[in-house]
């Protein structure tokens, strides 16, 4: 059984072969070249846009791949979802198409954009957003660089933005969110039929998510004394920490895993309850 799985090229590709590092699979890219080596005999890759994955998936060509929501909309393909996988190129976060204007413009909304030009890369996406408001505009599609055709070239854009500065960068408001957009692992129908390849796939995705999943967490490992354990156990933020009797002296060993962001207000509150040899480690994989 080989399974042919579609890697995002462009600016998903870094993330992308990073988390698939982390899950366990060694994707090498060799330059100008758009089929990677793997170090698992039952799959095969080929660099793909983005943008093109979901067709490629659905036509059968690839048997499986990765790609945002967005553009399996754009194309309306016709796949499974198998998973969803919270990240893009800069965070592990969603993403937005979003509804821009020039600073100073009279628009504030979509309705203000009726019989108007709207410049961007997803005209399906963007025509369905607009007709789903019974607005009327002209949809052009935009090879790039589509901030700078406001207003010259365009009334408002459709475009996509992680962190907002490019538009910011050129002087461009947001007035509505069009969609959030996450990463999705799809399959091919048929494929995804397939007893084998359903599995492997399965795993992959499995691997994948635990990856992500780890990615806001640590593990804190501490000794507290006995008699403040239900103290502890009040402000640690974990469902279910492993607790365990130290072999001498009345002390208990807990274990639990925690978000990063909490453990600078929680260290000191464990210090103040009598915790000692808190130790913070790294979690790569989280599998429920």
């Amino acid at each position: 059984m080989e399974l042919k799985l579609g890697i995002p090229k462009g600016s998903l590709q870094e993330s992308t072969l990073s988390i698939f590092k982390e899950a366990g699979y060694n994707i090498k890219v060799r330059e100008r070249n758009y089929y990677p080596s793997v170090d698992d005999p039952e799959l095969s890759c080929m660099l793909i846009r983005a943008q093109e994955m979901a067709r490629y998936v659905e036509g059968g060509q690839l048997d499986c791949g990765l790609t945002g929501l967005d553009w399996i909309k754009e194309n309306r393909a016709d796949i499974v979802e198998v998973a969803e996988l919270t990240y893009a190129k800069q965070s592990f976060s969603k993403i937005r198409w979003v509804l821009a204007v020039k600073e100073g413009s009279p628009y504030t909304c979509a309705k203000d954009l009726e019989g108007k030009t709207i410049a961007t890369e997803v005209v399906n996406l963007t025509q369905d957003y607009f007709a789903a408001q019974g607005v009327n505009v002209n949809v052009e599609f935009s090879w790039g660089t589509t901030e700078v055709k406001v207003p010259e070239l365009a009334d408002a854009i459709v475009e996509i933005t992680e962190t907002g500065s490019s538009l910011r960068a050129n002087n461009l408001k947001i007035i509505d969110t069009v969609l959030e957009t996450t990463t999705r692992f799809i399959a091919n129908k048929e494929a995804y039929q397939d007893p084998q390849k359903r599995q492997k796939i399965d795993r992959i995705v499995m691997m994948l998510k635990s990856v992500i999943d780890a990615v806001p967490k640590v593990c804190l490992m501490m000794n507290i004394p006995a008699d403040q354990l239900e103290n502890i156990l009040e402000i640690l933020p974990s469902e279910n920490p492993t607790i365990s009797h130290l072999a001498k002296g009345d002390w208990i060993d807990i274990m639990a895993v925690v978000d990063s962001s909490v453990v600078r207000y929680l260290i000191p509150q464990l210090k103040e309850l009598g915790a000692k040899a808190i130790v913070e480690l790294p979690v790569s994989k989280i599998i429920d």
